[in-house]
């Protein structure tokens, strides 16, 4: 009896990778007008930033339907197989109702669905830590909980460009977004328990970038048996800023850089920098 694991397309994890990495990627979309996308398969991370940036109207996105889940599940149901199930944080997308409806339908007690509290670069690391687990030999459940548990020990911190984007998808004032750009404003921001906060608002790169490390010293230490994941959208240079600052700080050697794409890429726009690491318990 085999393990399959399976993951959305916002874990940026590419097609490639995964087939490499024996799991399955379920896309959500990404919608500019009345032309529908699915992320990674019907357009790539720098086709869409051409896009996004050339963009009158915020491209909206959109979920996997149920049914997007049930084909791989009845397979697995059909060979025996064990389904470990690691998702977008469910206050950000219904993808992980999707994937809870289509278990149902399906009929089959033998699927762990993980609510990973996390997107990008955070489920990323959950689904690295799956993939290690498999390997090692472990069973489906004992996967889940670890990953349960992992979770709650991930610490997501992110440097936004520009306000423009915020403002575009309806979360600030056109008065708000005018005087951040004047005022060239970094929103510093937490993704935790799956919901949004702003950590502080920096004026210039290198003080967004210092409020990042200032406050990694508040959410947790890096635990340095896992690695540290970071973002970017659409070019890298902060990323690769904040990389070695952290490396200058920390001294960690075990790190990845990952493109973000498409549809965590539409609420923040181009230019935004992302560090992803799991605490000391």
């Amino acid at each position: 009896m085999a393990i399959r694991i399976i993951t959305d397309s916002t874990s940026d994890i590419s097609f490639d990778q995964a087939k490499e990495m024996n799991l399955t990627i379920v896309p959500l979309k990404v919608i500019f007008g009345d032309k529908e996308y699915k992320e990674g398969i019907d357009i790539t991370i720098d086709g869409f930033y051409q896009k996004l940036v050339q963009a009158d109207k915020l491209p909206t996105t959109s979920q996997p339907a149920p049914d997007d889940f049930l084909e791989y599940f009845k397979q697995a149901k059909e060979a025996g197989d064990s389904v470990v199930v690691i998702l977008i944080a469910g206050k950000l997308s219904g993808t992980v109702q999707s994937a809870m409806i289509a278990k149902e339908m399906a009929d089959y007690s033998d699927i762990y669905i993980v609510d990973s509290s996390n997107t990008i670069t955070g489920l990323r690391l959950l689904v690295e830590q799956a993939v290690k687990l498999r390997k090692e030999g472990m069973a489906a459940r004992y996967i889940y909980d670890t990953l349960e548990k992992l979770k709650d020990r991930i610490v997501l911190l992110a440097m936004v460009d520009t306000l423009e984007y915020l403002h575009k998808g309806g979360r600030l004032s056109k008065s708000s977004a005018i005087l951040g750009s004047l005022l060239n404003f970094k929103p510093v921001i937490q993704l935790k328990d799956g919901a949004i906060g702003v950590v502080g608002k920096e004026r210039g790169s290198n003080k967004g970038i210092a409020k990042i490390l200032e406050s990694m010293d508040v959410f947790g230490e890096i635990d340095e048996a896992y690695p540290v994941n970071f973002g970017f959208t659409a070019t890298d240079s902060k990323t690769l800023m904040l990389k070695e600052k952290v490396i200058e700080k920390y001294g960690i050697q075990n790190y990845g850089i990952y493109p973000v794409g498409c549809v965590v890429g539409a609420h923040v726009g181009p230019g935004a920098c992302v560090i992803t690491y799991i605490k000391k318990a």
